[in-house]
């Protein structure tokens, strides 16, 4: 790990860039995949998926009878476990489904909000490197509870061209109908722009590589609605003396085995407990099927040591990682200090892991420092919010002086007259007494 000694504020900036983003040369070849599967729809997501996956499936559509069939291998065990997760993540995210009040503003004046399922929403869930299937459920969970009617699953097919078995499993479960076994910048492209078999959708939900966030930045330009760029998976650990070294390097390697891109960042109080960390980086790598993908990722990750609790948690902030892992004693203590960050696990037996699969927060979580603005996939992430308000005699006639008065101060005589030709019946000046407060 490289190891940087109480930097100076101004260094961190730097030490928060993320490695591999905004790569020009991505930029230039996702357009062109756009471009493509827009002008030439099945027959570019055919030849796309062969140049990049090896393989096309004869139909992108995943028919009923072959999502069954696929699901039909998944293990007994894994089946109660993806179960288990189900309960626990929808318990979570009900708790989201609350409506906002009815108020009065002004005397006669009723505004209020209305939560508006999203009607079409476009689910990615990669299976590059390994098949993403809880991502399918933080994805359709929300969506569901959400009320959306119409969810459409796109995930890549690899060399087999067939839908995961455990994805299907999930689709299965949580009632996906809408399949398609396409992968990478190509899918997004379906999604977005829509071909002879995929309708297009309204939003694009879920993570993926550089490519696939790209992807998912370009259509966003062109009006697509996207919940975030969720790109590579990042876990910042800020672990004080009493941390134990063997679960710290846990939680940095499971990181680590998302991919070549993802980053895994140790802050510590105690220089010593990095080279304690180093140590059991080493024995923990030789049991891991993902080894040789880990070991890139940590050849390149951060070691900070700083003076206090207090400036790990503002180094974080400055950094603004996916995943916190607050290990440290008394972690409630820091927690509000915490700004910016995607996900936050308290304390030392706070597991990443355990927000990854069941404890029922969503992983899909802003990365690359847009945790500074945005948050994590939740019910909101899938309904519009539209705003009402009701309006009574006494009410117009009470507020209308004001709009009047603000209207003809910006220059807007016309947005004076809407208001006074309803107090008055015609387009006067002069208002009718009004009725309670004014303005």
């Amino acid at each position: 790990m490289k190891r940087v000694c109480n930097p100076d504020r101004a260094m961190w900036s730097t030490l928060s860039q993320r490695g591999g983003v905004g790569d020009p040369k991505v930029t230039e070849v996702v357009r062109g995949i756009l471009t493509d599967v827009r002008n030439n729809g099945d027959r570019a997501l055919r030849d796309l998926s062969i140049r990049f996956d090896g393989a096309a499936p004869e139909d992108f559509s995943v028919s009923l009878k072959e999502r069954d069939i696929q699901a039909a291998k998944v293990p007994a065990e894994l089946v109660v476990a993806i179960d288990r997760a189900i309960d626990t993540i929808s318990r979570f995210h009900t708790t989201q489904l609350s409506e906002e009040p009815e108020v009065e503003t002004t005397p006669g004046v009723v505004c209020f909000r209305k939560k508006v399922p999203i009607e079409r929403v476009g689910v990615y869930v990669p299976n590059g490197t390994a098949p993403l299937f809880s991502t399918l459920l933080m994805l359709v969970i929300p969506a569901k509870l959400a009320g959306v009617n119409e969810i459409v699953l796109a995930t890549p097919g690899g060399k087999t061209a067939t839908i995961s078995p455990v994805i299907a499993l999930c689709a299965q479960r949580l009632g996906i109908e809408e399949i398609y076994c396409i992968g990478g910048a190509q899918a997004i492209a379906a999604l977005a722009y829509g071909t002879e078999t995929i309708r297009k959708v309204v939003k694009i939900c879920g993570p993926g590589n550089q490519w696939v966030t790209e992807a998912k930045v370009q259509v966003s330009a062109e009006g697509v609605s996207i919940e975030m760029p969720a790109g590579p998976s990042e876990a910042l650990v800020i672990a004080d003396s009493g941390a134990n070294p063997r679960y710290v390097a846990a939680d940095l390697l499971a990181q680590a085995e998302h991919g070549v891109d993802s980053q895994s960042v140790l802050v510590t109080t105690d220089e010593e407990l990095i080279a304690q960390v180093e140590k059991e980086l080493e024995a923990q790598l030789e049991n891991l099927p993902r080894r040789a993908m880990a070991e890139q990722v940590m050849a390149r990750a951060l070691a900070v040591v700083l003076p206090s609790l207090t400036e790990c948690v503002e180094f974080s902030n400055a950094y603004a990682p996916e995943h916190l892992l607050l290990s440290v004693e008394d972690a409630d203590r820091y927690a509000p200090l915490v700004r910016n960050a995607g996900s936050v696990f308290l304390g030392y037996l706070a597991a990443e892991s355990l927000g990854d699969y069941a404890s029922g927060t969503n992983h899909v979580l802003p990365t690359n420092r847009f945790a500074t603005a945005l948050s994590g996939v939740s019910v909101d992430t899938f309904v519009k919010k539209v705003t009402f308000q009701r309006v009574t005699e006494c009410g117009l006639s009470g507020l209308g002086p004001t709009v009047v008065t603000m209207a003809r101060a910006e220059g807007l005589e016309a947005h004076a007259q809407a208001v006074l030709v309803r107090m008055t019946g015609s387009t006067v000046s002069a208002p009718m007494p009004g009725c309670g407060e004014v303005g």
